[in-house]
């Protein structure tokens, strides 16, 4: 699957915008929609759509809608599986499966947000995409799909 995409598995990695400790931590502070609107807006890299599409393998097309549900359009891969989505959910912003690139556009909007690049499993991400640390706690005791 690509980076960022909906189409093919549902399974995958998500690394998350997050101004929590822990991106899955309940309480903790965190980014608006408003203010990821902004970002967004602000950035000629990005476009706002609410809105993704995808076809499926048997045709049919599936469609998921977000208020924050956003592309980016200088990724170098955009359009070659699809596009490079950013969903806003629960005060993060997520991205599936995203590559060292992915990573570093994540970062710079990370910091635009006065936010960090953390990963499943607690571990955070640099500038350049690479893996810095664990969080404190590191990886949460709570399975993934609890949170969706």
């Amino acid at each position: 699957m690509e980076p960022g995409s909906l189409g093919g598995k549902c399974v995958g990695y998500d690394v998350h915008i997050t101004r929590k400790q822990r991106w899955s931590d309940e309480n903790g502070p965190e980014i608006l929609l408003v203010e990821w609107l902004e970002i967004v807006r602000s950035d000629r890299e990005m476009r706002f759509d609410g809105y993704a599409e995808t076809r499926l393998g048997d045709g049919s097309i599936l469609r998921i809608e977000n208020e924050g549900l956003s592309v980016w359009n200088a990724y170098s891969r955009h359009g070659e599986d699809g596009m490079a989505w950013f969903s806003f959910h629960q005060g993060n912003v997520i991205v599936k499966n995203p590559d060292p690139e992915f990573l570093q556009k994540m970062w710079s909007l990370a910091q635009a947000l006065s936010a960090e690049v953390q990963g499943d499993d607690g571990e955070l991400y640099d500038g350049s995409g690479r893996q810095v640390r664990m969080t404190p706690q590191g990886r949460g005791k709570e399975p993934w799909w609890k949170f969706w």
